[in-house]
């Protein structure tokens, strides 16, 4: 067993094996995370979150990089959460977009984990909340989260960061068309990446047409801006902080940060209610309540919906016989 209060002094001291033992809780379900939670939840809330997402090969892996570099010469404790698609075998992550980060590895001021999304939809960890938390708790100044670019199912980054980015590179064919159904719709910041290709002011330019299809933003409305970038050498990259930091004050001053981070609070609530409700249904596999619902529906005698009641009531009371 974890000694969970030493690792959560020795994460605030910026020991990065506490921090890693503590996601690794995070990410095994431990039986000790609620203990972990419990501890952390005085300590979070100063972090300020930023989402990273876009289709796969347009420079996510380097761009967060280029920003991880920003914030530390601003003096800033950054936090990496690089998610990563798993083997649908092992649950393992493909981690080889890392080695993009290698220049950051001796740093003690950046802390990077990669996760694995485990099946999970949308772009993101299932555990990433949690792991958010603890980086926050941490110490860290800045969370920066690169999802998996898996394209239109990773909007769920929006839902989780303070700020969201949006991604996008010039020569990508049909990627903004095939973003727009969703992902373009996300972002509060939009970076066009490898911008001294061809093409790249086209991008924004389309890109900048798109987002005004639609729109009915108010004086003082927040208009995304969009930065065209050459991560790979770092051109451009203040601009985005710059871009990124005004947002952040924008949010605060209109109360939509709190507003934004009160809807992940409950989010997450929600999540954990639905997943400790959906694991104590499995444990009734071999239960007679749910066999006996099931001939009910089958008789005709009985709807899905009306068992679906019974069966959420009943789960308030003590096991059945089998």
């Amino acid at each position: 067993m974890a000694d969970v209060p030493t690792l959560v002094e020795q994460a605030r001291q910026g020991r990065p094996r506490a921090v890693a033992r503590l996601i690794s809780l995070v990410e095994g379900a431990s039986p000790q995370l609620r203990e972990v939670m419990a501890a952390l939840a005085p300590l979070t809330g100063n972090a300020y979150v930023v989402g990273l997402t876009g289709s796969p090969g347009v420079g996510k892996s380097t761009s967060t990089s280029a920003l991880v570099t920003a914030y530390r010469k601003a003096g800033k404790r950054v936090g990496v959460l690089a998610v990563d698609p798993s083997s649908p075998f092992s649950g393992g992550a493909l981690l080889g977009d890392r080695v993009r980060m290698s220049d950051h590895a001796s740093d003690p001021g950046v802390y990077i984990r990669s996760m694995a999304t485990r099946g999970h939809l949308g772009g993101l960890a299932w555990a990433a909340p949690q792991a958010i938390r603890v980086l926050d708790a941490a110490g860290c100044d800045v969370v920066l989260v690169e999802t998996v670019g898996v394209g239109q199912s990773e909007v769920e980054i929006a839902s989780q960061a303070d700020t969201s980015v949006v991604l996008l590179a010039p020569g990508m064919g049909d990627g903004i068309q095939a973003a727009k159904a969703g992902i373009l719709e996300i972002g509060d910041v939009y970076v066009v990446n490898k911008a001294d290709r061809d093409g790249a002011d086209a991008t924004a330019r389309e890109l900048n047409h798109m987002l005004g299809l639609g729109e009915s933003r108010g004086p003082g409305d927040w208009r995304p801006p969009i930065v065209k970038t050459v991560a790979a050498r770092g051109e451009g990259v203040d601009e985005v902080v710059e871009a990124l930091e005004k947002h952040r004050a924008w949010t605060e001053e209109r109360g939509i940060l709190a507003e934004r981070r009160r809807a992940r609070a409950a989010h997450e609530v929600e999540t954990i209610a639905v997943t400790a409700l959906r694991e104590r249904i499995g444990d009734l596999s071999g239960d007679r309540r749910l066999e006996a619902l099931a001939e009910r529906i089958v008789e005709g005698t009985l709807d899905p919906y009306a068992a679906a009641d019974e069966l959420v009531a009943g789960l308030t009371e003590g096991p059945a016989a089998g």
